[in-house]
């Protein structure tokens, strides 16, 4: 029985997306995702900043790939993985990163004529999904939030 392995981070891409194909023909998409925590210490707010490397597979990486961009908001959905190898001085290595299993993208600010994102018009604020540029609804964020709940539980 496989043990408990989830994660849901939400964060903005740190650099565009890579792309890559495996010998196979398999589609991988690499990117990583800065994600912000604050937090009050003595009468201040901190911020500290978590950077984490996610990778998608097959059709979702193809859409993670054609609709990320630097800076542009994400939501992951994923497990951890960890890879372990032996380097060549004969030290063992390891690396953490998320493979994601669903991913939403938060709609890219409109631009006008001059290229100055527009600010204040509220419109179309709702995350995006992979597989097109269905807006995702509270209801329908809900609904998500309920399936991924009893599958996982």
């Amino acid at each position: 029985m496989n043990n408990l392995n989830s994660i849901l981070i939400e964060g903005n891409l740190v650099r565009d997306p890579l792309s890559r194909t495996t010998a196979k023909g398999t589609a991988l998409c690499t990117f990583t995702l800065a994600s912000n925590r604050f937090y009050k210490q003595d009468d201040q707010y901190e911020k500290e900043v978590g950077y984490f490397d996610i990778e998608s597979w097959g059709k979702l990486a193809e859409n993670c790939y054609n609709l990320g961009r630097k800076g542009r908001g994400v939501r992951v959905v994923g497990r951890i993985k960890q890879d372990r190898w032996t380097g060549a001085d004969g030290r063992p290595h390891s690396k953490v990163s998320i493979v994601a299993e669903h991913v939403e993208f938060r709609p890219e600010p409109k631009k006008d004529s001059t290229g100055v994102a527009e600010s204040g018009s509220g419109e179309n604020t709702q995350p995006v999904s992979p597989e097109g540029t269905m807006p995702i609804t509270e209801q329908r964020e809900s609904t998500l939030a309920a399936e991924y709940a009893e599958t996982v539980f």
